[in-house]
């Protein structure tokens, strides 16, 4: 089944408080609240194109797959690209915690990388 997954956005965007950061973004506090207790069954493509212009993403990156007990292999399916692990690394805390030399080629990295796009 497809659900919505907004906790694991804003882990990876390392945003601490999600429903201030959508308020602060334009975004009501009904539609901020219910982002972050992922409480959708549907959403509108203009709040997709929205969110996805804010985060940076595709609407993929807002979709999780969690695949039925009656799927033979899940890795074949083609929605299997949206299967998530519980783990969302926290780049912020991660990225303190690496000695400051070691910063310097991870940003190159990340710079090569954003220019490749």
């Amino acid at each position: 089944m497809l659900h919505f997954n907004f906790t694991r956005l804003f882990k990876a965007k390392g945003i601490n408080t999600p429903s201030k950061y959508l308020v602060q973004h334009g975004f009501s506090d009904k539609f901020a609240t219910r982002v972050v207790r992922n409480n959708f069954r549907r959403l509108n493509l203009d709040d997709v194109h929205r969110l996805c212009e804010l985060f940076l993403c595709t609407p993929n990156d807002l979709l999780q797959w969690i695949p039925e007990k009656n799927v033979s292999d899940p890795t074949t399916h083609p929605l299997a690209p949206l299967m998530r692990t519980e783990k969302v690394m926290d780049l912020t805390r991660s990225l303190n915690s690496v000695p400051l030399d070691k910063l310097l080629a991870i940003e190159k990295l990340i710079q090569d990388e954003i220019n490749k796009g």
